[in-house]
């Protein structure tokens, strides 16, 4: 039974087992559960936190994953990454346990997704290269359109420069509607071009 509950649900904590195992008339400890499960395979773990994605989300990953599989390791130098993220100061951070066999911490069971937007926070938006970090820039109010053009302006073209990124080199980040904005793209032909 203890197996069986905690693969259905991987959250369910020691104290909840005793619970319900009391209730069906058998006395145990949080200890003998532990052990229980331990000699099952299964651990307490940290859930990880994962971005939460859709099923197509996640087939357009590894669709790209798979297609730059051989890509020889020079094309990489010549990629900006970028993206924003939300860091939480304090409250819904807090870490949740799950029971897992090793190697499963990416099962959906066994993951926390989370949301890019909320309280108790603080919003960052940065870039790297294989050539080098960028400038960690602190979003201060939501980010739209406008002020995703100006962070760019500001820092990714300095950070291109500086880091003597070849010609055509690329941009890489993700479908947010700010990044694939009309205006967006706009500003990358024009920007872009002037940088060369």
């Amino acid at each position: 039974m203890i197996t069986r509950t905690v693969s259905k649900n991987p959250r369910t904590t020691r104290g909840d087992l005793v619970n319900d195992l009391q209730r069906a008339g058998t006395k145990v400890t949080k200890a003998t559960i532990s052990n229980t499960l331990r000699h099952k395979g299964l651990k307490s773990c940290s859930a990880r936190r994962v971005p939460l994605l859709k099923p197509v989300h996640v087939q357009a990953r590894l669709k790209f994953a798979r297609e730059h599989l051989d890509d020889p390791e020079e094309d990489w130098e010549n990629v900006i990454w970028s993206d924003e993220t939300k860091i939480e100061l304090f409250g819904k951070n807090s870490t949740r346990r799950v029971w897992r066999r090793k190697y499963a911490e990416l099962h959906p069971k066994n993951t926390i997704p989370t949301v890019k937007h909320g309280g108790g926070n603080i919003m960052l938006w940065g870039c790297f290269s294989a050539k080098g970090p960028g400038r960690l820039i602190r979003v201060k109010e939501r980010m739209n359109g406008a002020m995703y053009r100006e962070i760019l302006s500001d820092n990714l073209l300095p950070l291109a420069r500086a880091l003597k990124m070849k010609r055509g080199w690329v941009f890489q980040h993700d479908n947010d509607p700010k990044h694939t904005a009309r205006a967006t793209k706009e500003w990358h032909l024009v920007q872009v071009h002037e940088l060369f």
